[in-house]
């Protein structure tokens, strides 16, 4: 998970600063210096840390703070604030042309998973109602224009190819004219990178820009190469000049130190970043909820857009209606596992979650829990129709054949029997209370 190894550090570091009563200068150098050394732990850029702990100690020793009732909660806003701050404000949208057609050139090195995100970006304009498609300029990759052709099947958007062509100007060109009279409304133009930046890559790009004028160059960077990404954003952005950047892989990077320097260092914002392998796996970048996470403070808006995402209203209400009639049975509580399933598994939402920290994340198995659900829906799928809606039934002789038909034991079946029942005792719960019910289809939805 991403920032998992820096969100337990400092979680522990103001955990202990938050039980003190008064807080004084050795305090804050004490907290200081476990904050630096986990920020370059995290492998975030050495000058990007001076400047944070620097700003951090001298709020932290102002006079607001020392009469503050509670500093250690003082302490702690000045440092998500900072850390927001860090990433670049309150975050940058991507933002659409106001001509009505907008075209975005997605540049970066290889292997980044440059052409991936293509599709991916592709299937967030998609979701946000825009009609796109994708243009294939990297000419030199052996089987890049076969692997963007095979993105866009997979999120069922055109992509214009023009094999023989080796004018990639001349390619872009064609493929917004013919993208303006097919009715599109943007172009994402996915060009070729390099092992490494080299003037001739710059010299291509260069050209495409002048002649495009795209309305958002988007640098695709692979947060797993820590700094070195860092880097790469820098030397594209002085050469090129981008206006945003994605940061891909940010899933499997525990540390986080890209995320945090880039925009400290280049200026230029993170627009988005790869939570995984799906085509639905790209998030806008919202610093203040990166930072929220990483304090382990939650992100609940993240937490709702996703319920929301995966629930239609329709779909909820039919839900809570069952809820509010006691009719919520076996069927039901699989559709929920698939919905879990469905906004990221039980990891991303602990992520969302306020009040839970690191170090409780740390003690769930979350593989065990993946593999559970897997479970659940064996046993579930190995009962009868009968079975399923009327899960009061389902006496020991019952539990053997079942347990016998899904390769599961008889205490599994009890355990999920016992969730089952859990899940239900805590929707009686929320349906009984107003203010629950009101704030939105979360608590209707999913358990």
């Amino acid at each position: 998970m991403a920032f998992e190894g820096l969100a337990e550090k400092l979680q522990n570091t103001f955990r202990n600063l938050s039980g003190k009563g008064v807080i004084g200068e050795k305090d804050i150098d004490s907290a200081m210096r476990e904050v630096r050394l986990a920020l370059l732990e995290a492998d975030v850029n050495f000058k990007v840390v001076k400047d944070f702990v620097a700003r951090i100690k001298e709020k932290a020793l102002g006079e607001e703070v020392m009469k503050s009732l509670t500093p250690g909660q003082q302490v702690l806003k000045i440092v998500k604030e900072e850390l927001i701050d860090m990433m670049g404000g309150s975050g940058s949208k991507l933002t659409y042309s106001p001509s009505g057609f907008t075209t975005y050139m997605l540049v970066g090195l290889q292997g980044t998973g440059k052409t991936t995100t293509c599709g991916k970006l592709a299937n967030y304009l998609k979701e946000s109602g825009k009609k796109p498609m994708l243009c294939a300029c990297d000419i030199y990759r052996p089987a890049a224009i076969d692997q963007l052709e095979i993105v866009g099947k997979a999120v069922k958007t055109e992509v214009y190819t023009d094999r023989d062509n080796k004018d990639v100007l001349d390619i872009a060109s064609k493929a917004r004219k013919i993208a303006e009279k097919k009715g599109y409304n943007a172009l994402i133009i996915d060009t070729a990178g390099r092992l490494q930046i080299d003037e001739n890559l710059m010299q291509e790009l260069k050209i495409l820009k002048k002649g495009i004028k795209p309305h958002e160059i988007l640098l695709v960077v692979d947060a797993l190469t820590g700094q070195d990404a860092v880097n790469v954003a820098e030397g594209f952005n002085d050469a090129l000049g981008v206006d945003g950047i994605i940061m891909t892989k940010m899933d499997g990077d525990s540390r986080g130190g890209a995320a945090l320097s880039t925009k400290a260092v280049t200026g230029k914002p993170i627009k988005f970043m790869g939570t995984g392998e799906k085509y639905n796996s790209l998030e806008p970048f919202h610093p203040d909820r990166i930072a929220s996470r990483i304090l382990g403070m939650g992100d609940v808006m993240s937490l709702i857009e996703k319920a929301e995402a995966s629930y239609t209203e329709a779909e909820a209400e039919k839900m809570a209606e069952k809820f509010r009639k006691n009719k919520f049975d076996l069927n039901d509580f699989l559709e929920q596992i698939g919905q879990l399933n469905k906004m990221g598994g039980i990891a991303k939402i602990l992520d969302m979650v306020p009040g839970i920290g690191q170090a409780q994340k740390n003690q769930i198995d979350l593989d065990r829990s993946a593999k559970e659900f897997e479970n659940m829906k064996a046993i579930i799928q190995s009962m009868t129709a009968e079975e399923r809606s009327n899960p009061a039934i389902l006496n020991a002789s019952r539990r053997k054949r079942i347990a016998k038909g899904s390769g599961q034991s008889v205490s599994a079946i009890n355990q999920l029997m016992k969730r089952y029942n859990e899940v239900r005792g805590m929707m009686k719960k929320i349906n009984s209370n107003p203010s629950l019910l009101r704030r939105n289809k979360l608590f209707k939805g999913l358990f």
